[in-house]
């Protein structure tokens, strides 16, 4: 294992620390987007290639499947390397990702143009927040981070209206191109901007950093996640589907429904991100009723706008706040190795998304797309039950 790079210190931050932040920040957003944006791009990508939203739905899966079988081992394989070097790649990768999938014809090129892609999503995530801290110096290391993941979070809830917003101007195929152009700038500004930042110096504690894997309440913790995520996105990755056909919003203006789900959901992160400080699991079970409360309501209240933007705002306060929720409970279940922790809650999310993709597609071609609010709903319900269960045992 090379040790020359990762002895060094790191980086001191200077003068230009916020702006390469911000470009972080930026390249953050870019990476993550590229996994969300597909799903608001999947009814205009279906009647383009000629296949069932369910079938498309499935390069949803790939993706999320590829990151959570990958991302723990890659991340560790590629932890050594430069930094900067590191992000310019991930970067042309995706950008080179991005065009095949603006190019492809069928959905076997498109699968290929998303596995790609997929691999990179992990490394970078499992790195960007400790380069953010070395960007921002000693006792900055938290704004650093923060600044980072607000590029993050802000992909997770508008990188599918977005999406969404963007077909309906330039057409599924820009989408990707517009992402093509982004990355390429962001790798540039990297290249200009960045100083060059080592890895940090390897733990020689592997074991012990491994031996929360044994432990059964922290497995118990990842299982949550998993249940969350794929009662989220059993339903969410079909909603703009949802909309259009059930609720029969013009296809022009579905984007503009989930930008507002989105940023209505923005108060979810903020009242999520505080109740989960004070009880992890209680949060967990407010938000998966809140949540099943919310997608159930969806479908009855499809003919009444009131009730459906009601039955909306639940569903995406709740949807929001679980995601700061899973991520903080999981590493205060693995407190012994956060880093390892914060990874398996990134594999168990994109299980989740995996799983409700696929869950989700079954519902629509067995009971129809108005099935996706019972199905979600009760993988929701048995979220809460083991929830309930481990505060018992605690």
């Amino acid at each position: 294992m090379p040790t020359s790079s990762t002895a060094q210190a790191p980086a001191l931050p200077h003068a230009g620390s916020g702006l390469q932040i911000l470009i972080m920040a930026v390249a953050a957003f870019i990476i993550v987007t590229t996994e969300f944006l597909i799903v608001g791009l999947l009814p205009a990508l279906a009647r383009d290639m000629n296949i069932s939203v369910a079938l498309a739905g499935q390069v949803v899966t790939l993706f999320a499947f590829t990151v959570m079988l990958f991302g723990p081992f890659l991340t560790a394989r590629l932890a050594h390397l430069d930094r900067k070097k590191l992000f310019i790649g991930i970067l042309l990768v995706f950008a080179a990702s991005n065009a095949l999938a603006a190019l492809s014809t069928n959905i076997w090129v498109l699968a290929l143009a998303r596995f790609i892609p997929a691999l990179g999503l992990p490394v970078f995530w499992g790195t960007a927040s400790e380069t953010a801290g070395q960007l921002a110096g000693p006792g900055n290391e938290g704004k650093g981070v923060s600044k980072v993941y607000l590029g993050i979070s802000a992909a997770l809830v508008f990188g599918v209206p977005l999406g969404t917003l963007a077909a309906d101007t330039v057409g599924w195929r820009g989408s990707f191109w517009i992402l093509v152009a982004l990355s390429l700038l962001i790798a540039a500004l990297l290249q200009l901007c960045m100083p060059t930042l080592p890895a940090s110096p390897v733990k020689a504690a592997g074991e012990k950093q491994t031996a929360i894997l044994k432990e059964p309440r922290f497995l118990a913790h990842v299982l949550l996640s998993i249940l969350a995520f794929t009662a989220m996105f059993t339903a969410y990755t079909y909603l703009a589907d949802i909309l259009e056909r059930l609720a029969h919003v013009p296809a022009g203006q579905v984007g503009w429904w989930l930008m507002g789900f989105g940023a209505v959901g923005m108060i979810g992160n903020q009242i999520g991100g505080r109740l989960v400080d004070r009880t992890p699991l209680g949060a967990m079970v407010l938000f998966l009723l809140v949540l099943a409360a919310g997608m159930l309501a969806t479908v009855p209240l499809a003919d009444n706008r009131v009730g459906l933007v009601l039955a909306l705002i639940a569903w995406g306060v709740a949807y929001t706040a679980l995601f700061p929720i899973c991520q903080v409970r999981v590493m205060q279940a693995g407190a012994k190795a956060q880093a390892l922790a914060a990874t398996m809650n990134i594999s168990a999310a994109n299980a989740g998304i995996g799983l409700g993709a696929i869950f989700g597609g079954i519902g629509i071609g067995h009971f129809g797309l108005q099935s996706l609010g019972v199905i979600a709903s009760a993988i929701a319900a048995v979220g809460v039950v083991l929830a309930v269960l481990m505060m018992r045992r605690r």
